[in-house]
């Protein structure tokens, strides 16, 4: 059956209308295929987000880079070697504080703020117990910020912690987490141990050292001192120097040149000293004249004869195993105070009190 010739105009009507649009939309598809896409509304940040920017640009300014030349080094290498760390502000008068090993063996240390100008420093003191130093600038800049301080006894695990620092040398990194856990206790080279020490996993990476960890608030809560990792870098481990133990030292440190530490007057065995004795406790070496120990009647290792004198066993009932156990028990009792010391002798124990001294 032949079709009206209106049905094949309306077809080629119809044809020709679909060529005309899909070639514009062809066109138009071209034209926006090298074209930015349309941005998309963000809204309003989280409420948890606008705290941790305010933070951030608020505290930032008080948090220092700090870079070391040790001259040794150069003596022996034929070049400057340097290192990197982390500080804040702690007062008007241009105190900066860190970690001491981080200015350990300094020969010349500068600070950079947040103006990006390096300023000279010279180191004040240094507390290597608690793992604290202190710089003075040597110029001071206007407009310098303190940190605030705030408290550490009452952290609880879970609470929300910032670190500002410069990990690898990269300035002025903000990382976020919690309180871990507190009341750890971290080991120093000097054999004795930090106490109350604060555990998070707010990336800690070397550079951290000596920078602030914060509280939601954007007060001190800590300072960062050392991870806990395998390969160097952060596994979810830092520790933190607690705040309290900060603002009790750094201000001796300021007046003094070092912070007061708690002592007997006497020298001990190592740790693996008294493994080879094949006893347990610490183990008196020799006992210092004019000290605590000496005015107690307190006995050392006999150096002639080789026989052991006193091993401390307990302080104020509290069993000691280690130098860090009788440093705990001293620092709690307090420089002035007496402590019971419970020693071994000869094969039998005795009580006796001696007086905490300051052997610092």
């Amino acid at each position: 059956m032949r079709r009206p010739m209106g049905h094949w105009v309306l077809l080629a009507v119809v044809a020709l209308v679909a060529i005309v649009v899909g070639e514009r939309l062809f066109r138009d598809l071209l034209l926006t295929l090298d074209q930015p896409r349309a941005v998309t509304a963000r809204g309003s940040l989280a409420d948890f987000e606008r705290q941790n920017v305010e933070i951030f640009e608020r505290l930032a300014p008080s948090v220092a880079y700090i870079y070391t030349e040790t001259g040794r080094a150069a003596v022996l290498a034929g070049a400057e070697r340097g290192g990197t760390g982390s500080g804040f502000i702690w007062d008007v008068a241009g105190h900066v504080v860190t970690n001491h090993h981080v200015v350990r063996d300094a020969a010349r240390v500068a600070v950079r703020l947040d103006t990006g100008e390096a300023i000279a420093a010279k180191v004040v003191g240094a507390a290597p117990d608690y793992d604290l130093a202190v710089l003075k600038l040597k110029q001071l800049p206007r407009g310098l910020r303190p940190i605030p301080v705030g408290t550490s006894d009452d952290l609880q695990v879970g609470q929300a912690v910032l670190a500002i620092g410069n990990p690898f040398g990269l300035s002025r990194t903000l990382t976020t987490g919690i309180v871990s856990a507190v009341g750890r206790n971290l080991p120093t080279d000097t054999g004795r141990e930090i106490v109350n020490v604060i555990q998070t996993d707010a990336a800690i990476n070397p550079g951290n050292s000596g920078g602030p960890l914060l509280d939601s608030a954007g007060r001190l809560i800590g300072v960062n001192t050392a991870i806990l990792s395998e390969t160097g870098s952060s596994a979810g481990i830092g520790f933190a120097v607690p705040v309290d133990s900060v603002n009790r030292v750094v201000p001796e440190i300021i007046a003094h040149g070092k912070a007061p530490r708690p002592g007997l007057g006497i020298t001990v065995a190592t740790e693996a000293q008294v493994a080879r004795m094949g006893v347990e406790g610490v183990v008196i070496m020799d006992v210092l004249p004019g000290g605590s120990a000496a005015g107690a009647g307190l006995r050392g290792v006999d150096r002639r004869g080789g026989a052991l004198g006193d091993i401390i066993v307990a302080v104020d009932g509290r069993p000691v195993h280690t130098l860090a156990d009788l440093a705990a028990g001293l620092e709690a009792a307090g420089i002035g105070n007496q402590v019971a010391l419970t020693l071994w002798r000869d094969g039998d124990t005795r009580q006796v009190k001696v007086q905490v001294m300051d052997i610092g």
